[in-house]
């Protein structure tokens, strides 16, 4: 007889997640960390009710494609041109010192030798703390005024420029993860992905501007956009060995400047990957972060890795602020507005954890960094900004 355990196993999802995201958001915490609490508390570190099935994983793994996506078909290039060079030399630095320190920290703590597989797997867990999430900045300089600054506008460019490295830094750490033991065959495999998304990206582009013009608010019209995001995510994973996730970003930005239909496309991918994919995904990370493996090294390592990821983005996004001739308060703020991590991070954590490259025993200290990062991001810059002179 078939079993109909999985739609049993969906409703406790959708509703245990968005019950304790409401919470949280009551209590100004980001509503992932609700999702994250949920998959925790009903997985197998709390009541065992969830359990990973190959419907979880699957759906799971279509949330993370759809939330690159989106990312992607929401970067807002123009902005990113206009900020141009100081944009690229914060978030470059935002993303390299965080590689280097988490990563390095990774290597301290659990490799016992220098070998290319353990500096890759040190990458990988650096390259976890490279992305930002500026929702939660976004929302502090509003609420505060400024964020129509130049400090602002340059603090939100360096984060899609940051999404966009790291993204890059991923492709290149999953093709080497999986191409075997010739590094240059995978960087050529990678150029070729970029080539290759350039190309249909022209032809892709130009056949949504033309069906936008009558039809951009057509359902049709999103569902070309997913047939596209899907099938970027397929040619990426398996003819170029890049990770699904690169391929549906770059899906993403091949439509972010398709004017007429970008913002209809991004709003039904929201509503359909939060009503279901996205809840699943947040789930399925709650369930791996298993609480019951957590040992005294690994709540050390937990705590220095906090520090390291707020430390690491003050230092590099500030040194890059610094570098183009920003003050040191303009440089400090624009350091602590890039220490949020959310999505992305998981993301990343989850692609390395299914490449074999992270460790499953260290996902708690990861996860307790991401949300640290989170909550005390706008904490900081409130304090930053309330006591320097004012943001130009």
């Amino acid at each position: 007889m078939e079993s109909y355990t999985y739609l049993l196993l969906l409703a406790l999802i959708l509703l245990s997640t968005k019950v304790l995201g409401l919470v949280t958001e009551k209590i100004h915490m980001p509503q992932v960390v609700g999702a994250l609490l949920a998959g925790i508390i009903l997985g197998p570190s709390g009541f065992g009710v969830l359990q990973s099935t190959d419907f979880l994983v699957k759906t799971a793994e279509i949330g993370v494609i759809m939330l690159m996506f989106t990312a992607g078909i929401d970067t807002d290039l123009e902005e990113v041109k206009r900020t141009g060079v100081q944009a690229l030399t914060i978030a470059t630095a935002g993303v390299v010192v965080p590689l280097f320190l988490c990563g390095g920290l990774y290597f301290l703590f659990f490799e016992d030798g220098f070998t290319f597989y353990n500096v890759l797997k040190a990458a990988f867990v650096g390259s976890v703390f490279s992305a930002t999430s500026v929702s939660i900045t976004v929302e502090t300089l509003n609420e505060m005024g400024k964020l129509k600054t130049k400090t602002g506008t340059t603090l939100l460019s360096a984060a899609l420029i940051d999404d966009i490295l790291g993204i890059i830094v991923l492709s290149i750490l999953s093709g080497l993860s999986s191409g075997g033991d010739n590094p240059l065959l995978v960087l050529v495999r990678i150029a070729l992905f970029f080539l290759f998304s350039l190309v249909v990206g022209f032809i892709i582009r130009k056949a949504f501007l033309y069906v936008s013009e009558e039809h951009w608010h057509s359902r049709r019209v999103a569902v070309w956009a997913l047939a596209f995001c899907l099938l970027m995510s397929y040619c990426a994973e398996t003819l170029f060995g890049v990770a699904d996730i690169t391929g549906a970003y770059f899906a993403g930005l091949i439509l972010c400047n398709v004017t007429k239909s970008r913002q209809f496309v991004a709003k039904k991918f929201t509503v359909t990957s939060y009503m279901i994919f996205t809840p699943v995904f947040f789930a399925s990370v709650g369930m791996k972060t298993d609480l019951t493996t957590m040992n005294s090294e690994i709540l050390v390592f937990a705590l220095l890795l906090v520090l390291a990821a707020v430390i690491s983005k003050i230092i590099g996004c500030g040194l890059g602020g610094k570098l183009c001739g920003m003050g040191n308060h303009q440089a400090l703020v624009v350091g602590i507005g890039m220490v949020a991590r959310s999505e992305v991070a998981l993301m990343v954590a989850q692609k390395g954890i299914s490449a074999g490259m992270i460790d499953p025993v260290i996902l708690p200290a990861i996860v307790l960094s991401i949300i640290a990062s989170a909550l005390i991001t706008p904490v900081l810059l409130k304090v930053a900004i309330s006591k320097g002179p004012e943001l130009a």
